[in-house]
């Protein structure tokens, strides 16, 4: 029997990742990851300095949008290590939730199906982005293949724009750094969707937990129900609100200023990739860009959607808490229960929601203000090129 909303997949990164609080083996995975993608941000700027007046621009768009999603995920960990604490408090309210209704059946399969779906979503984030990692790595050695001009080890397209202080002079050292490129764009896109799969599986528990005390509501006001008053009170109705509505909070803390830079940064990369995929159907490795590019665009515009969504599906799922409120048999109890009960409706009003940056509401609208700037850009780069 599931007691956790987390699945083994997401608990299992966040450990690797060091994200998880207040174990041992977390600063040593910090540290490692400060290094690893440190090194790595050096040779890949290095790389977008070096090549800023390229004749190839689409190359050089290739090596910017790669090094921004690197550039993100380092600051989705910083943000994510600064505060654990928060984290934490999420995890043992979660805990709690599972705790109380470990006893109530109804309860409790409403929550198995939410950490099922929950479960299931995470899968389908990471299978996604593992999908385009292989696709984008076989496109780069596919176009070496087709190319007879890149013959020499120093001349091929490396998996990862970088610019190395050394000369790939022979196979082997070519085939090394494709190897360690390989393995470090694989542990990239995991913790992206790691930390994207995170947000999806809090947004669903905290989702399973409105739908709990919409039940309450309608339960605890009705005629026909076998729960009175005495077993479901207006004192706990409250708490479980308040709890929802903290819980709501400590979601839109952590990941606020990560939605902030999702926005800015997938924008320009959506439009870089876009870019390069436009640019490539006229080359004559139009299959082998396509291969490498597009799976990868494809992915980069569902990390947006899948966090507008969470925003959107938040909102709509507190809109029905003062739904639920309003349509129960309140006004069948004495005056000063009812005035309670009001006070739900009118705390319902404010919404809960995910924002960018505390500044604007995540929602699908701001999904497709993000796609029309995206094409914008694009539209500007192509008159430019």
């Amino acid at each position: 029997m599931r007691t956790t909303t987390l699945s083994r997949l997401i608990r299992i990164g966040l450990h690797i990742f060091g994200v998880w609080p207040y174990v041992s083996s977390t600063v040593l995975f910090r540290l490692y990851w400060i290094v690893m993608l440190s090194t790595a941000q050096v040779f890949q700027y290095r790389y977008v300095v070096v090549n800023i007046h390229m004749d190839d621009f689409s190359q050089f768009m290739d090596g910017v949008s790669s090094a921004m999603a690197s550039s993100l995920l380092f600051i989705k960990l910083i943000i994510l290590w600064i505060n654990q604490r928060i984290f934490f408090e999420l995890l043992q309210m979660m805990a709690e939730d599972w705790q109380n209704y470990i006893s109530n059946h109804t309860n409790l399969r409403l929550m198995t199906n939410i950490a099922d779906l929950a479960r299931r979503m995470s899968r389908w984030i990471v299978g996604m982005q593992m999908i385009a990692v292989v696709t984008y790595i076989s496109g780069v050695l596919a176009a070496n293949v087709n190319s007879s001009e890149e013959v020499k080890p120093y001349a091929r397209e490396l998996i990862l724009k970088m610019d190395f202080p050394f000369n790939i002079s022979t196979n082997f050292i070519y085939m090394v750094i494709s190897v360690v490129q390989s393995y470090h764009l694989t542990l990239v896109a995991y913790g992206i969707t790691i930390i994207n799969s995170l947000l999806v599986t809090l947004v669903l528990h905290v989702g399973g937990q409105i739908d709990i005390l919409r039940g309450w509501l309608l339960t605890a006001f009705s005629k026909n129900s076998a729960q009175s008053m005495s077993e479901i009170t207006l004192r706990s109705l409250i708490t479980k609100h308040q709890q929802i509505i903290l819980f709501s909070e400590n979601i839109e803390d952590l990941y606020t200023y990560v939605a902030l830079m999702i926005l800015l940064s997938d924008t320009f990369i959506i439009c870089c990739l876009g870019y390069v995929v436009a640019t490539s159907l006229d080359t004559p490795n139009a299959a082998a860009i396509l291969m490498k590019s597009l799976v990868f665009y494809i992915t980069i515009n569902l990390e947006v959607f899948i966090y507008c969504l969470s925003g959107e599906y938040l909102s709509a799922k507190s809109k029905m808490i003062g739904n639920a409120a309003y349509n129960a048999l309140w006004y069948d109890i004495p005056t000063k229960q009812s005035r309670i009960v009001s006070f739900i409706i009118l705390r319902s009003q404010k919404l809960l929601t995910i924002t960018s940056g505390k500044i604007m509401d995540l929602s699908l609208e701001r999904f497709t203000s993000v796609v029309k700037a995206s094409a914008s850009y694009l539209s500007m780069l192509l008159a430019m090129y």
